[in-house]
């Protein structure tokens, strides 16, 4: 039996599909770092973390800013299940630093008063 030699590609977020498409190269941020699958990739299931996901179609790449979740990868084809998922032309850049300040607010007040 041949290799395939494309894979499709799904990403699914909590709120909705963003992707259902036949790519050349998928590139996933995993829990323990990035990985890469071409067609006829090993099976398996990955936890993802946080970071970039990238897909190619011939020359064409397409970048997602992705969060958690789950990748499960078979020789023909790739489903991503984040709990987090935009375009990264879609992401409000107001908003994110918005929230960055927010996190960074909350690092600083979290000191814990440890009674003696």
């Amino acid at each position: 039996m041949p290799l395939p030699t494309k894979l499709q590609l799904q990403i699914v977020s909590a709120d909705r599909s963003l992707v259902n498409e036949t790519v050349d190269e998928v590139e996933i941020p995993g829990a323990d770092g990035y990985f890469g699958v071409l067609p006829g990739h090993t099976p398996l299931l990955a936890l993802l973390g946080a970071g970039e996901l990238w897909y190619r179609q011939g020359q064409d790449k397409t970048f997602f800013a992705i969060a958690f979740g789950f990748a499960e990868v078979q020789p023909e084809r790739v489903t991503i299940l984040a709990q987090i998922a935009e375009k990264a032309h879609e992401i409000d850049i107001a908003r994110a630093e918005a929230a960055k300040k927010r996190a960074e607010q909350r690092l600083v007040q979290s000191t814990v008063d440890v009674a003696t």
